[in-house]
């Protein structure tokens, strides 16, 4: 992976992570920014040598969603 990849990365980790604290914050005064959809991916094996199970869920909410676009906005700003 090249050094752009990994910085896009992480800002659009960033931008995710900040839209869903604002949102949680000014949920009270603008509900629907805090309703969020739960999306998840259980990959399983049982290989009798190798076991594994994974749980991953995503929460996206709006404010979540607006926090990547913004990010990515950042992004190509800064690019």
């Amino acid at each position: 992976m090249q050094k752009n990849t990994v910085v896009f990365i992480i800002v659009l980790l960033i931008g995710v992570i900040v839209g869903s604290i604002i949102g949680d914050i000014l949920s009270p005064w603008v509900p629907f920014l805090a309703t969020s959809k739960a999306i998840t991916w259980e990959p399983k094996a049982d290989l009798e040598l190798l076991k594994y199970d994974f749980f991953i869920q995503v929460r996206l909410n709006l404010a979540s969603i607006l926090g990547l676009v913004v990010a990515i906005w950042i992004y190509r700003r800064l690019r």
